[in-house]
């Protein structure tokens, strides 16, 4: 099983290879065509003096925008047989006897190594960057989910210890209420382990996005039976468009997304008595929008929503304190691979509202 893995990834890796040369490749040839055409006009213009800088431009916009060296290199070649063949007297010629050839065929050169060198760094510099980042977010992840998972499993444990403890002392009432509370923090966990592995799975790219269209009706009506059955002391005002929408998505993961935000209000925003979702589209994206009147976000974690290291808006009556940066980092995570944006703020009338944004498809009439 092993080596059929790595079989495939060596496969795969051969196929971004060659993808990445016939890219760069295909970049080069068309910014040296670019510059030939340049030079030729210029020269029916009578202004073929101009055709070295030309050259050294293109070979500086090769070499920015292929990787490595080599293709700025052999762009600097080709550009000096070029300037020194068609558009240095004598033309069409080769003559490396003239010092202004051997001049021009230096200065390209050294632009493609430098400007190769700058760019490689760059990329390096960027790539380090970006992989800071990663760990950044993931030692706040790791940092919200001790935190989170602490709780449910202290009250866990101290229920079960109390029901084998004074079971016999325990009326039927008492035990139901204990064993509800065990019920309850065991599904919050799984819920927990569900967001943990689809925001690794998907940052890792262990899984691959598959979209198949979907009706927005059918989303919601599956979102809201769901949250219905968990919350059914709360009412959600839904605000849809009447026509037909249709969006590629993956249905379950963005149902996990709509799930986590719904039940982040139900958990944080205290003083809550009013909670919507609203849709709507706006040319060919549609827009969600969760909205709540509850206690807002505190400003200084508005910054930090979806990184994984958002804590807790303050928490309703029932005392039970946790993080919801998993959540919202799964949310951000999956949004992101729909190829859509999210955001949340707080309301001008008091709570918080979150929107994510997916590109729904077009339909015809019939």
């Amino acid at each position: 099983m092993e080596k059929k893995i790595r079989k495939k990834e060596t496969q795969k890796k051969e196929i971004q290879k060659k993808e990445a040369i016939g890219k760069n490749s295909l970049i080069a040839a068309g910014v040296f065509a670019l510059a030939v055409i340049c030079c030729l006009a210029l020269q029916k213009l009578e202004v073929q003096k101009q055709s070295t800088t030309v050259f050294v431009f293109a070979v500086f916009l090769i070499s920015l925008a292929t990787e490595g060296y080599i293709y700025g290199i052999l762009s600097a070649f080709a550009g000096m047989l070029a300037v020194n063949y068609a558009f240095t007297y004598p033309y069409y010629e080769l003559d490396f006897n003239i010092p202004v050839n051997l001049i021009s065929a230096v200065i390209m050169i050294t632009v493609a190594i430098l400007t190769g060198t700058l760019t490689t760094k760059l990329k390096e510099n960027e790539a380090a960057k970006a992989e800071s980042e990663k760990e950044r977010m993931r030692a706040n992840l790791l940092r919200a989910i001790s935190h989170d998972l602490r709780t449910p499993l202290t009250t866990i444990y101290g229920a079960s210890s109390t029901l084998l403890e004074n079971r016999e002392g325990l009326t039927r009432e008492q035990q139901d209420s204990v064993l509800k509370s065990i019920q309850e923090d065991a599904e919050w966990l799984m819920r927990m382990v569900e967001n943990v592995l689809s925001i690794t799975r998907l940052d890792e790219g262990r899984i691959k996005l598959i979209k198949t269209p979907v009706v927005l009706d059918d989303l919601i009506e599956t979102v809201m039976t769901k949250f219905s059955a968990r919350y059914p002391e709360q009412k959600v005002s839904l605000d849809i468009p009447d026509e037909i929408v249709v969006i590629p998505m993956d249905g379950i993961l963005i149902e996990q997304v709509l799930g986590n935000i719904l039940e982040n209000a139900m958990l944080h925003a205290r003083g809550m008595t009013w909670l919507s979702l609203k849709v709507f589209t706006l040319g060919k994206q549609a827009i969600f929008e969760i909205a709540d009147n509850g206690c807002g976000i505190p400003r200084q974690r508005l910054s930090s929503l979806f990184t994984g290291g958002y804590a807790d808006r303050e928490e309703r009556v029932d005392g039970r304190k946790r993080n919801t940066g998993i959540g919202l980092s799964v949310c951000a995570t999956i949004i992101k691979a729909h190829g859509g944006e999210i955001s949340g703020e707080n309301r001008k009338g008091g709570g918080a509202v979150f929107r994510f944004t997916l590109d729904k498809e077009e339909i015809d009439d019939e």
